[in-house]
């Protein structure tokens, strides 16, 4: 049986035997199935939808015309990209409808291991919040990344089998996956009859038919719209991505026009709390298909039903008998922002906020604070790479609103150029080892920032000017990320412009969702104010630029990594 049975006295006011707990009158129920709007009441008993239509209830609510949908549901997405711990991470979305979301926890694993991944399971088991945990399948995300703790085969079984994971995570060595390395595909055997997600940016032809061949069932990495077609066309679900640095929702949604909604879902992905508190969450992806030709309804189901079929939530995403009864309702649809948000048939939020008391506190344990461990506090010469000799090297190419980069030949010498400096330190095991490189499209006119938040293997991220006082700035931004404990920083003559503490694993704050957010657009304001950066989110972007499995150009510890010859090169072109 998928579905959990309702308990005997839920079933009893389903047959109109006994009193449901809640009814919740003068709505219209949405039937995601038939993308129908039903007016009816719909009852509540033990957590659950007993039925539609009147009944006796201990509790009666009249919700004046709204309309009544299923919570909210992002089909992958990771806690530590918000920057907020899971409680206020759930205080943060509940109010914008999100009840349930399939997590990706592998930057906290690439810094704790499963004992991280454990101790995010624990404190979210007593939320209001359906947190479903995949295992993380790449921790390091390559061979060329140095992280604090190593997931193998062994680990994701413990994961799936005694931590409750729903699924494999996003599979993200994809070479790997290609060549059927053995670790690899044991990974993926571990899922049985789990769910296994992709990660495979531009994979196309013969390459995407042996991934999809050996059990990878999603991709979350599509930019191009014949990217997601072709996905879609040889059975692969398409989540369809709008985050902070990475917004692909309104290239990919014209599949649904021209194809139908099947194998597609919404998801984030990596979206910051001020994002969220300005926009929504998934509400904010299913509003922006909207405004790009989706029908509403089927907008709906892209955001709750079609993601609960694929994660296997099948407790989730409709709200008929014997589906958890998260409800979200809303007085003005267009808006797509709920006036009232029930978890398993309570209220927890109303009018934009969270029902007092309604989401208990849950902090980390306090041994996942304080966790960069630098060899030493850098050196500006340590950070100050000369240009070869002829000037000519390759440079990472940003590109605004898109995770993939450029590979670039310029000359770095040349005056009229925007190259700035870019370096990785290796933060875990106090090696030592730092990676330098070039960069170009950040917009950086003097100064330097900073992060500990750097996919997957979260080292420190430095980038700086290139002229004479930029390894200076660098060192003293990357001084600054060891005192807060991790974080992210804007440094000017060596002095701190702006700065958000993330002691969490480096990677997440102990503060409200509101500190936080007002942190990061604090940070990100110094950034293009006083140090000049043009792209929309600088930090996001730069926490990127070390994933050595987006294509084409990154950089680790270990050196500069093309991804397209998944080898490390040289820095210099020639």
């Amino acid at each position: 049986m998928a579905r959990p049975a309702a308990s005997a006295r839920a079933i009893a006011a389903a047959r109109g035997d006994g009193p449901a707990d809640l009814l919740i009158t003068g709505g219209r129920v949405f039937a995601a199935p038939t993308r129908e709007w039903i007016a009816t009441d719909l009852a509540v008993c033990d957590g659950v939808v007993v039925g539609w239509g009147p009944r006796d209830a201990i509790e009666t609510v009249d919700v004046a015309g709204a309309a009544l949908t299923p919570g909210f549901i992002d089909a992958h997405m990771h806690l530590e990209s918000t920057k907020l711990w899971v409680d206020e991470f759930v205080r943060a979305v509940l109010p914008h409808g999100t009840t349930a979301v399939a997590a990706d926890p592998h930057e906290i694993a690439n810094v704790f291991g499963v004992a991280g991944v454990a101790a995010l399971a624990a404190a979210a088991a007593p939320l209001p919040f359906t947190f479903g945990i995949c295992a993380s399948s790449c921790v390091p995300a390559s061979p060329f990344e140095s992280p604090g703790a190593e997931l193998h085969a062994a680990d994701v079984r413990e994961l799936l089998d005694e931590h409750g994971a729903i699924g494999v995570a996003e599979v993200m060595n994809f070479p790997g996956v290609i060549a059927a390395d053995p670790e690899v595909m044991a990974k993926i055997a571990a899922a049985g009859h789990r769910r296994v997600d992709g990660h495979a940016p531009g994979l196309s032809g013969n390459r995407l038919d042996a991934y999809l061949a050996a059990g990878v069932e999603s991709d979350h990495e599509c930019t191009t719209l014949a990217e997601a077609e072709e996905k879609r066309r040889k059975g692969m679900w398409v989540f369809v991505r709008e985050g902070s640095a990475s917004k692909n929702l309104v290239e990919l949604i014209p599949m649904v026009l021209r194809g139908g909604v099947d194998l597609v879902a919404l998801c984030t992905d990596d979206r910051e709390p001020d994002l969220i508190r300005d926009r929504g969450h998934i509400n904010d992806c299913v509003r922006l298909a909207v405004e790009h030709g989706v029908r509403l309804e089927d907008a709906l189901v892209l955001g709750s039903m079609h993601v609960a079929e694929y994660h296997n939530f099948h407790h989730l995403g409709q709200l008929a008998p014997g589906y958890q009864a998260d409800i979200c309702a809303f007085s003005d649809l267009a808006s797509l922002e709920p006036d009232r948000v029930w978890q398993r048939g309570r209220l927890v939020a109303r009018g934009g906020d969270i029902v007092t008391g309604a989401v208990p506190t849950s902090p980390a344990p306090a041994w996942m604070l304080r966790s960069v461990h630098l060899a030493h506090v850098p050196t500006a010469a340590a950070l100050d790479l000369a240009p070869p000799t002829d000037g000519v090297a390759r440079v990472i190419g940003l590109i605004a609103g898109q995770l993939v980069t450029r590979h670039l030949v310029l000359d770095v010498t040349a005056p009229d150029i925007d190259v700035a400096r870019i370096g990785v330190l290796e933060r875990h095991h106090r090696t030592g080892r730092v990676g330098l490189g070039w960069a170009s499209g950040f917009g950086l006119r003097r100064g330097a920032i900073a992060s500990t938040v750097a996919h997957d293997a979260h080292n420190c991220m430095v980038v700086g000017t290139r002229d004479a006082a930029g390894p200076a700035d660098m060192a003293a931004a990357v001084a600054r990320l060891a005192e807060l404990g991790g974080g992210q920083v804007a440094m000017l003559d060596g002095k701190v412009l702006a700065e958000i503490a993330l002691p969490i694993g480096g990677l997440m704050s102990d503060r409200t969702a509101s500190d936080v957010a007002s942190g990061i657009a604090t940070v990100t304001a110094a950034a293009h104010t006083q140090l000049g950066i043009t792209i929309p989110a600088p930090f996001m972007q730069l926490s990127f630029l070390g994933l050595s499995v987006l294509p084409q150009l990154r950089l680790t510890d270990l050196g500069l990594v093309d991804v397209d010859a998944f080898a490390l090169t040289d820095v210099a072109a020639h």
